[in-house]
């Protein structure tokens, strides 16, 4: 469903502008889901009349827009490159993730600050039962966000919007141990609440550390080895190519972009070799998933006991001639 079923450039900027709508339409489901589920504890708030519940319903509302900035970087990235910006706009979205990801770790400080603070001053909870329902309400509306975005994200490429899903579970998290603390009020033991807060905290930093790894891999243009070994591998299975001499992959937001340099045999034309690399881009675009432009360069291979090779291999500013295909 996420690969071209054509090398033809126009189809993989459809492919791009389709997944950055998914994107977006992600964006909007999800705020939608959230906020209802921020309305009906502001409404058990209001039965309630719980200052504690009003003050976590508030921070239920303000990470609910932390999703508006993702949605500015999915309808940024769908925009052509500009003369400026010549890769596009890609990059925005993972500017997103950074965002997203400092807020999951502002998730974790406040919820280990409350809870250490309740520890040392221990506060009576009124309106347990009311309580415990709002605990319940926001741990089903996160959780039902989180999984959206983390499938929808994965499905697209987009780290950014994986780390947003995992931000939603924080939330979650945080709700889920305001139903639990309420239990533990409820049944004669009042340090349930921080204890639990405090073990809920350890759970947002354990999902922090994966946003952080996939956020930050993504802005230092890491890609997965498994990835890369594939388009190793179709490259050098294809006719006419001698060696895969290298091969570079980089995400920009969702999408990747390759570009890889083959030996040929150097008795060929310039439009055989071009030929070649041609058709080595077109089975490199169907068998890489999300991949959106592919740039191949095809060198005359050089005699393995002359020093040329091992020149080559050195300098990146070769003076022999190549054919490329770029798409």
């Amino acid at each position: 469903m996420f690969v071209p079923h054509s090398h033809d450039a126009a189809d993989s900027v459809d492919g791009a502008l389709a997944s950055s709508a998914a994107g977006i339409r992600a964006v909007k489901i999800s705020l939608l889901v959230l906020g209802i589920t921020a309305l009906i504890q502001v409404a058990i708030v209001v039965v309630s009349g719980s200052v504690a519940l009003a003050a976590d319903t508030i921070h239920n509302f303000s990470d609910a827009l932390t999703t508006v900035p993702l949605w500015i970087a999915f309808a940024l990235g769908a925009k052509p490159p500009s003369r400026r910006f010549t890769y596009g706009y890609g990059r925005v979205e993972d500017l997103a993730g950074v965002f997203v990801v400092a807020m999951i770790t502002l998730s974790a400080i406040v919820a280990g600050y409350e809870a250490i603070t309740r520890m040392i001053h221990p506060q009576v909870i009124d309106h347990v039962g009311w309580v415990a329902l709002a605990g319940l309400v926001g741990f089903v509306g996160n959780e039902w966000v989180a999984v959206y975005r983390i499938r929808i994200g994965r499905q697209i490429g987009s780290a950014a919007l994986v780390a947003d899903g995992i931000h939603a579970r924080t939330d979650g998290f945080t709700s889920l141990a305001v139903l639990l603390g309420a239990g533990g009020v409820a049944l004669g033991f009042p340090l349930a609440d921080p204890i639990i807060g405090l073990v809920i905290t350890v759970a947002i930093l354990a999902v922090l550390r994966t946003a952080i790894r996939d956020v930050f891999v993504r802005l230092l243009d890491g890609i997965d080895p498994v990835v890369l070994a594939r388009a190793e591998q179709v490259l050098a299975t294809q006719a006419g190519v001698r060696a895969v001499h290298r091969v570079r992959m980089r995400w920009l937001g969702h999408r990747l972009h390759a570009d890889a340099e083959l030996d040929v045999d150097p008795g060929l034309s310039l439009a055989q070799a071009h030929q070649i690399a041609h058709d080595a881009e077109h089975e490199l675009m169907h068998a890489v998933p999300k991949l959106a432009t592919a740039l191949i360069h095809a060198y005359p291979a050089d005699n393995p006991s002359s020093n040329a090779a091992a020149n080559r291999r050195t300098h990146a500013h070769s003076p022999r001639p190549h054919a490329h295909e770029h798409v």
